[in-house]
């Protein structure tokens, strides 16, 4: 692998950014009138997956394996930070969500805008409105990025994962074949601009464990489906019979 290393890689063949938005984009725009003609649709948001996580610590692996078995599309950092910064959201896109949730959407970000007053950057802007848009489109997983720190609560199942700095070193220096004592310095560089971005998007220095659902240990959880399977059981628990 090369030099950077790239949030949530793992053995999985991954579609580049700017070619999985062009395919979903299409997706939703094609799909907008058989969706409009569901009897079953409502004004409430589709319940939603986000994903927290220090970075290395392999979220989107298991993230990938409950997307699988629960039919969830997987909406990974890559692809929010190349959304947010190509504000790549189109018209249609954003239109069909204000048809199928009238005025939801300008609520909420006037509300997260309001309460986060500091936020000044397009970035950030663009960040909030494509996980509201993309979250009402289709059932999301979201990983990274503090989605659930954007779409309305109870509509999210928010899972935390965790792990000592010796697996997530271990972990990081075997996908990209290079030694601990680099793999460390990486992560020490990786967790630094992670802590930047939350101060600058939600003026927080890191996540409390009471903003989520549930917490999952890596260093003792150790299997990614045994993972997988437990957040899918605690979502069916949460939103049942709604889901």
């Amino acid at each position: 692998m090369a030099g950077k290393y790239v949030a949530g890689s793992y053995a999985r063949k991954r579609m580049d950014p700017a070619r999985w938005m062009d395919v979903h984009m299409r997706q939703w725009e094609q799909g907008q009138i058989e969706r409009q003609r569901e009897s079953s649709q409502t004004n409430e948001m589709v319940p939603t997956i986000c994903f927290s996580r220090k970075i290395g610590v392999g979220a989107l692996e298991v993230a990938d394996l409950l997307g699988e078995k629960i039919n969830y599309r997987v909406v990974d950092r890559e692809i929010l930070e190349h959304i947010a910064r190509k504000a790549k959201i189109s018209k249609k896109t954003v239109d069909f969500y204000d048809e199928r949730y009238p005025g939801k959407r300008q609520e909420l970000l006037s509300f997260l805008f309001r309460e986060k007053s500091f936020i000044e950057s397009d970035y950030t802007r663009h960040l909030f409105s494509a996980v509201v848009a993309i979250a009402g489109l289709e059932p999301t997983i979201f990983v990274g990025r503090g989605a659930h720190l954007i779409l309305p609560r109870d509509r999210v199942l928010a899972v935390r994962f965790i792990c000592s700095n010796k697996h997530r070193i271990k972990r990081l220096a075997k996908i990209m074949k290079i030694d601990t004592d680099k793999a460390a310095k990486k992560l020490k560089k990786i967790d630094k601009e992670q802590r930047g971005f939350f101060k600058k998007a939600f003026g927080m220095k890191d996540a409390s464990p009471y903003e989520f659902d549930l917490v999952i240990n890596c260093d003792y959880i150790t299997s990614t489906q045994c993972a997988a399977d437990i957040v899918a059981l605690a979502f069916q628990e949460k939103f049942a019979p709604g889901v």
